[in-house]
C-alpha cells in the first residue's frame, strides 16, 4: 500500500474522546485570547511575555537593590513574615507547591500527635487531585468525614467513630462549588475537632477570598486553626508557590522536611516577587470580586430562566466567594462546544472554564469573576446567556 493510501486510510479513524478534548481545549485558549471581553483572565493563559510584565512594578514591593536569595532568605523571608502577619501566625514557611506544604504540615503535627490519622472530605484536594500523596509518600493515613457536597459538620466531627490527630479543613471546599460554612458553623466544627483532642489546619488554598462570606478579617479566620496553607497563582495570579502559616516550632520543623522533599529550591524570586505583587494588588481587590460574583450569578440565572431553559443551577444560589458552578440540562460536550462556538464567533466569552459530565444529560463548569468582569452589567451577562442559549439550541439540536 502506498504512504498516500495509508494517510488517506488513517484521516478516516475516528477522532478518539481524548483526541477531542485536547482539540477543543486549543480552541478554547485561542477563543479566549482572542475574546474582547471576559469574566476573567487567568495567569495559565496568557503568555510568557505577558507573565514577564507582572514583575515590571516589582520595585513597588521590594527593594531589586537587595542581594538575592539563596535557598531562601531575602525576598522569600520577606514574604513570609508578610503572610504570617496578614494570618496572624507566629511565623511561615514558603513552599514551592501546596501539595508538598501540606504533606509537611501533617506530618510534623502527626509527629507531635502521635497519631497519623487525618481526617478530612472526601472531595478535599488531597483525596481527589494528589494521587494518594499522603498515603504513599507521607505515611499519613486519611479518613473521610462525609462524602456530602457540603463542609463536614460539627456533629460528623464530634461522633466520627474513630480517633484522628488532625482535622484537615478545606475552606473554601472547591469540588463542591466553592463552599464555605458560616462563621458560627466553622467555630462549631473547630470546637468539635479540640474536644477530641485533635489539631485543625485549614487547606485555605483560596482562603484569601473568605473574608465577605464569613464576615471576618483574614487572622481572625486563620486564627481558628493550628496552621494554615495559602497559595499565590490561585486567587492573586502569582507564578505559583505556597506558604504554611502557624507556631514558630511548626514552621521550622517544616523547613528540616522541606529541604528532605527537596523542596528548598536554589532561586525563588520570580515566584515570590510575584506573590508579593498579588497581595498588594489582587487582594484588596477579593471582596469586589466576590461581591460582583453575586451579581453576575443572579443575571445568570434571570437569563436562563428568560431564554427558556427547562432547568439549570447556579450553585451556590448566592455565592460564597468570586467563583460558583453553573449547571445545565445538556451533555458536556454540547455545553462545550456552544461556550466555544460564542467566544470565536461575538469575541464575547461567558463560559471559558472546561465542562464535566456529573450525570447522564447534565453539564457543570466553573465561572470565576476577577477585575475583567466587573464591567459587566447584569444586562451584559443576560444578554450574553441569551446569545449562548441559542447556540446551545442549535449544537444540541
Amino acid at each position: 500500500m502506498s504512504d498516500t493510501a495509508e494517510q488517506g486510510e488513517e484521516r478516516t479513524e475516528p477522532e478518539s474522546a481524548e483526541e477531542r478534548r485536547a482539540r477543543q481545549r486549543e480552541r478554547r485558549i485561542g477563543a479566549h485570547r482572542s475574546a474582547h471581553r471576559v469574566l476573567a483572565r487567568s495567569g495559565h493563559q496568557r503568555t510568557l511575555r505577558e507573565r514577564l510584565a507582572l514583575l515590571e512594578r516589582a520595585a513597588e514591593v521590594h527593594d531589586l537593590d537587595e542581594l538575592s536569595d539563596i535557598y531562601g532568605g531575602g525576598v522569600v523571608e520577606a514574604l513570609e513574615e508578610k503572610v504570617a502577619g496578614l494570618l496572624g501566625k507566629e511565623a511561615a514557611v514558603f513552599f514551592p507547591t501546596g501539595t508538598m506544604a501540606q504533606q509537611v504540615a501533617l506530618r510534623c503535627w502527626a509527629g507531635r500527635t502521635g497519631d497519623p490519622t487525618v481526617a478530612l472530605h472526601a472531595l478535599a484536594h488531597p483525596e481527589v487531585h494528589e494521587r494518594n500523596a499522603f498515603s504513599q509518600v507521607s505515611r499519613l493515613r486519611p479518613v473521610r468525614l462525609t462524602s456530602e457536597p457540603r463542609l463536614p459538620t460539627a456533629d460528623e466531627v464530634r461522633d466520627f467513630d474513630e480517633p484522628f490527630g488532625a482535622l484537615m479543613l478545606e475552606l473554601p471546599l472547591r469540588d463542591a462549588g466553592h463552599l464555605l460554612p458560616s462563621w458560627e458553623e466553622l467555630t462549631g466544627i473547630v470546637e468539635a475537632a479540640r474536644e477530641r483532642d485533635a489539631v485543625v489546619h485549614f487547606d485555605g488554598a483560596r482562603l484569601w477570598e473568605s473574608t465577605v462570606h464569613l464576615g471576618r478579617p483574614l487572622d481572625e479566620i486563620a486564627g481558628l486553626a493550628d496552621s494554615v496553607y495559602v497559595s499565590f497563582y490561585k486567587s492573586l495570579d502569582g507564578y505559583g508557590g505556597a506558604v504554611l502559616a502557624g507556631p514558630r516550632t511548626l514552621t521550622e520543623e517544616a523547613r528540616a522536611w522541606r529541604h528532605r522533599y527537596g523542596g528548598t529550591v536554589y532561586q525563588q524570586f520570580p515566584t515570590v516577587l510575584s506573590a508579593l505583587l498579588g497581595l498588594e494588588r489582587e487582594l484588596p481587590r477579593l471582596p469586589d470580586y466576590v461581591r460582583h460574583a453575586r451579581v453576575v450569578a443572579a443575571a445568570l440565572r434571570e437569563g436562563f430562566a428568560a431564554a427558556g431553559v427547562p432547568w439549570t443551577r447556579v450553585h451556590p444560589e448566592v455565592p460564597h466567594t468570586n467563583e460558583f458552578q453553573l449547571w445545565l440540562p445538556y451533555d458536556a460536550e454540547t455545553a462545550a462546544e456552544a461556550a466555544v462556538r460564542q467566544t470565536e464567533e461575538t469575541r464575547t466569552e461567558l463560559f471559558g472554564r472546561p465542562w464535566d459530565t456529573p450525570g447522564p444529560g447534565l453539564a457543570v463548569t466553573e465561572v470565576s469573576v476577577r477585575a475583567e468582569s466587573l464591567e459587566w452589567t447584569p444586562e451584559d451577562v443576560k444578554a450574553a446567556v441569551a446569545d449562548f442559549v441559542v447556540r446551545l439550541t442549535r449544537v444540541g439540536g
